[in-house]
């Protein structure tokens, strides 16, 4: 009763603590809820600055020399208020060796520069002129045009913010122009109000170390609310109430998506330390945290769909949060109906991969939010296609995290885990049982979506082509199952190979190929990483194959070898209970 009791207060802790989580203070606090028209829509100061500082800088907060760290807010305010100090600063990022090397930086391993220097460079204007023959020839970019036309979108921004050009906040009277004004547009008794924030900011900052930051940000508090007091009498239907603002600041602050996955790592630990020492306790706890993850998880998806009003399945960033939160919900109705434990931490192991790459890869999985393309702006095919398409991929994802789990106890003992390799590949037939359906309905509103669209219902698009080749991959292997050609060392080999089908039509067509109408998917980055995650799976599995062959060959079991290794071992009879 006291451990249930010290769970649920862990529980309720948690939830209260949210709020005030990395809440550190700063005289500049006030400007974060500011209204920012940028990038096509209402947005607050801080993910302005937030989104400003990483394209610019490369991270989300500035760390000075001596190793304190600044919020974005802080260093792109003072942008605009001292920018001849951060021209000599080293704030701009390159990091692509072959820009570097056309700049002639000698320095490989100097990745941060300043905007001075760079701005200096006699070859700038040279590579720009490249960039623009390329674009003018309408030719796909490759990484190193790629990291041309961000440095090109760096240098822009950072001009554009330090001459107060890049910084609409104020709606004009005109209705007919819903364009905002920037600061170096304001006029009047707007920018003299505009102007008393940045004096109280200057006065908080020189006297921050004999008042504290309290004082100055109170001052700074009062300063911008009287600034948008002026702004709402003077434009009362454009600078109305703006109650997403508040919401995206506290979304910033908190990142649930991170807390998620932290959660899902627990919820498999303690289920693990279950299946070890089989205690209740343990069980019900790692249930427990699993779903805390869950309601996280799913609490961040419904912020961002709240705040952009769409589904978050928009771009490679929303779907790779997304999938992990449907092979989540599969394990856990898996797990209830055909009661293999294994299932949850399966899940978790791939909530948690998904969702710390969200946070480690920023410059491949964009996670601004963006306006929709006109080919998506239609809520009901963005919520059927996009969103069935994209939980099919969830299914697969379980199937292969089972695949690889079967892996590993195959290579132990296949006979000591009968039970747990039978189990294990009933799971595995169910999830792309679950897969395949979803993905065939997918294909078929994504024909249906694209007739209305395009004016054509099938068009051998890479897209539609590799959702397809993926589709037949996985009825292969259930009809193989089905009529007892692949038997339970192939329904988990089959489910970690056919895997990479799902990652050439989710990722490939993307990032890699870049062709097609699917445009508004198209990105890049990760391609050394993500096939080197395929090459290990597909080794891994050889491997497993080889090993078992050898077994099997060694008892007199099979016979074979060389490449036929996988192809037999695949095919050949396996002991123990042979259940769908």
């Amino acid at each position: 009763m006291r451990m249930r009791q010290f769970i649920l207060f862990g529980f309720i802790s948690v939830i209260m603590a949210l709020p005030t989580i990395g809440q550190a203070s700063s005289v500049m606090d006030a400007l974060k809820t500011l209204p920012v028209q940028d990038s096509g829509r209402i947005k607050p100061y801080d993910t302005f600055a937030r989104e400003s500082l990483h394209l610019v800088y490369g991270k989300k907060k500035f760390r000075v020399k001596g190793g304190a760290k600044r919020s974005a807010v802080d260093v792109v305010t003072t942008w605009m208020l001292i920018p001849e100090y951060w021209e000599t600063q080293e704030v701009l990022e390159i990091r692509h060796n072959g820009l570097r090397e056309a700049l002639r930086i000698n320095d490989d391993k100097k990745t941060l520069f300043t905007p001075l220097e760079v701005m200096s460079n006699d070859r700038l204007s040279l590579l720009f002129q490249e960039l623009k023959t390329v674009r003018d020839a309408e030719e796909k970019l490759n990484p190193y045009y790629q990291a041309i036309q961000r440095l090109q979108n760096q240098l822009t921004v950072f001009h554009m913010i330090r001459t107060g050009m890049g910084l609409r906040i104020v709606p004009r009277e005109d209705p007919n122009n819903d364009t905002w004004l920037s600061v170096a547009e304001l006029e009047g008794d707007v920018a003299e109000s505009f102007s008393g924030i940045t004096k109280a900011i200057s006065a908080a900052i020189s006297e921050e170390g004999k008042t504290g930051e309290k004082e100055g940000g109170a001052a700074v508090t009062k300063a911008v609310a009287d600034f948008q007091a002026l702004l709402r009498a003077r434009t009362p239907k454009a600078y109305g109430s703006f109650p997403k603002v508040a919401t995206e600041v506290w979304y910033n602050k908190v990142h649930p998506f991170m807390w998620a996955w932290i959660a899902y790592l627990i919820s498999a630990l303690f289920m693990v330390a279950h299946l070890v020492s089989k205690r209740g306790l343990q069980y019900k706890a790692s249930w427990g945290f699993l779903i805390l993850g869950f309601a996280l998880h799913t609490a961040g998806m419904a912020i961002r769909s709240y705040l952009t009003g769409r589904p978050p399945v928009s771009n490679m960033y929303e779907t790779v949060v997304w999938v992990p939160w449907g092979t989540v919900m599969f394990a856990m109705i898996l797990e209830r109906t055909q009661k293999w434990k294994v299932l949850l931490p399966a899940a978790s192991a791939v909530a948690v991969l998904c969702l710390i790459l969200t946070d480690v890869a920023p410059s491949v999985l964009d996670d601004t939010l963006q306006p929709l393309e006109p080919v998506l702006r239609s809520t009901f095919w963005l919520t059927t296609h996009v969103l069935i398409i994209t939980i099919s991929y969830a299914a697969f994802f379980l199937a292969f995290a089972l695949g690889l789990l079967l892996m590993l106890y195959f290579l132990k003992d296949e006979k000591k885990y009968a039970k747990q390799i039978n189990d294990g590949v009933r799971s595995i037939y169910r999830s792309i049982q679950i897969g395949v359906v979803l993905l065939a309905a997918g294909i078929i509103l994504g024909g249906v979506w694209a007739d209305y669209s395009w004016g054509r219902f099938w068009g051998w698009d890479p897209k539609e082509t590799w959702a397809l080749i993926a589709l037949l991959g996985y009825v292969a292997i259930l009809h193989g199952r089905l009529v007892g050609w692949i038997r339970p060392f192939g329904m988990a080999a089959g489910a970690v190979i056919s895997f990479s089908l799902v990652i050439m039509a989710w990722y490939g067509v993307n990032f890699v190929l870049g062709a097609g109408l699917h445009s508004y998917g198209f990105g890049a980055g990760g391609v050394e990483y993500v096939s080197a995650f395929v090459a290990a799976t597909l080794l891994f599995v050889t491997y497993a194959a080889t090993v078992r062959q050898s077994r099997l060959a060694e008892s007199g079991a099979a016979k074979g070898g060389g490449v036929f290794y996988l192809l037999a071992s695949i095919f050949s009879s396996d002991g123990g209970s042979d259940s769908k």
